[in-house]
C-alpha cells in the first residue's frame, strides 16, 4: 500500500466534513473620541456604562474559545482557491450531473460510500473506548448491507432511528486531549487544523477501504466520484454562508471549529 492511495480519498473526505455553518458579522466602527467635531456643531454623547463590581463568589465568563491562524496569508490564499475551484467548476458541473441524477438517487450512492466507511468510524469508536458507539456501527452496517440493499439505503436510521457515529481520528486525539494546534486551509480539501490533517492522513491510509483499492487509478477515480456526489448535495450550503457572510473566510473558520470542537466534547 503506498501512501498515495491515501492521500486522494482524503481529499474527497474531508472538504465536506463542514455540516454546521455559522454567519459572521463585524462591528462597527466607532469615531474616535479625541477628534474634535465639526465647527459650530455640538454632539452630545451617551455617559459611559457605569462598571458594576461583580458580587462576591460570582463566577468570571470564561473568554471564548478562538483556534489560533498563524499561516493567515496562505490560509486566505487557499480559500480564495478554492472558492473559485467550487464555484466556477464544481459548481457548473454539479448542476449538469444534478440535471441527470435526481437527489434522491445521489443520496443513495452517498448512502453506499458511508456504508463503506464504517471501519473507518468502528476503529476510531474503539480507539476512544467508546463500545457503545461501536456496537451501534456494527450494527447499522449489518442492517444496511442486508435490508439497505448494500447500503444504498440507509434503514437503520430511516427505519429503526439508528443514527450513525461521527467518528475519525481526530475527533478520537482530541478525546486523547491533543489540541487543535492551528488553522490549515488545503487545496481542495478546504479548512483543517494541525490534529485533524493527520487523523485524516491517519483515516485515509489505514482504515478507508477505498485506500485498499488497486491500482492507484482506480482508487483515485471512486475517491473522485465520492467527492463529487457529495458536493452536488452539499455545494448549496456552503454558498449560502459565502452569500450571507459579511466575511465568508472567518465565517467558515467560525464554523469549522464550533463544529469539530462540538464532536470532541460530545458525550460518549
Amino acid at each position: 500500500m503506498s501512501a498515495l492511495k491515501g492521500v486522494w480519498p482524503a481529499l474527497a473526505a474531508l472538504l465536506f466534513s463542514l455540516s454546521a455553518c455559522a454567519h459572521v458579522g463585524e462591528k462597527g466602527v466607532d469615531k474616535d473620541p479625541d477628534r474634535p467635531e465639526p465647527w459650530g456643531q455640538r454632539v452630545v454623547r451617551p455617559a459611559p456604562a457605569p462598571v458594576v463590581p461583580a458580587e462576591p463568589g460570582a463566577e468570571e465568563e470564561a473568554p471564548e474559545a478562538t483556534l489560533a491562524d498563524p499561516i493567515e496569508p496562505w490560509n486566505r490564499a487557499m480559500y480564495v482557491f478554492n472558492d473559485n475551484l467550487y464555484m466556477r467548476v464544481l459548481k457548473p458541473a454539479t448542476k449538469a450531473y444534478s440535471a441527470v441524477l435526481p437527489e434522491g438517487v445521489r443520496v443513495t450512492v452517498k448512502n453506499f460510500f458511508n456504508n463503506i466507511d464504517t471501519p473507518v468510524r468502528l476503529a476510531n469508536a474503539i480507539l476512544e473506548g467508546n463500545v457503545k458507539a461501536a456496537g451501534v456501527e456494527v450494527a447499522r452496517f449489518t442492517v444496511n448491507s442486508t435490508l439497505g440493499l448494500a447500503g444504498f439505503v440507509d434503514v437503520a436510521r430511516d427505519k429503526f432511528k439508528i443514527e450513525p457515529q461521527y467518528k475519525d481520528l481526530g475527533v478520537t486525539l482530541g478525546k486523547w486531549g491533543l489540541g487543535e494546534g492551528f488553522y490549515i486551509v488545503w487545496p481542495f480539501l478546504g479548512p483543517s487544523t494541525l490534529r485533524d490533517t493527520v487523523g485524516t492522513a491517519g483515516d485515509s491510509v489505514f482504515l478507508t477501504p477505498v485506500s485498499y483499492v488497486s491500482p492507484t487509478i482506480d482508487a483515485f477515480g471512486i475517491a473522485s466520484y465520492q467527492y463529487f456526489n457529495n458536493a452536488s448535495l452539499q455545494l448549496v450550503e456552503y454558498e449560502e454562508l459565502r452569500n450571507s457572510a459579511l466575511e465568508p473566510y472567518t465565517a467558515l473558520k467560525n464554523a469549522y471549529f464550533q463544529y469539530r470542537r462540538g464532536l470532541v466534547n460530545k458525550d460518549p
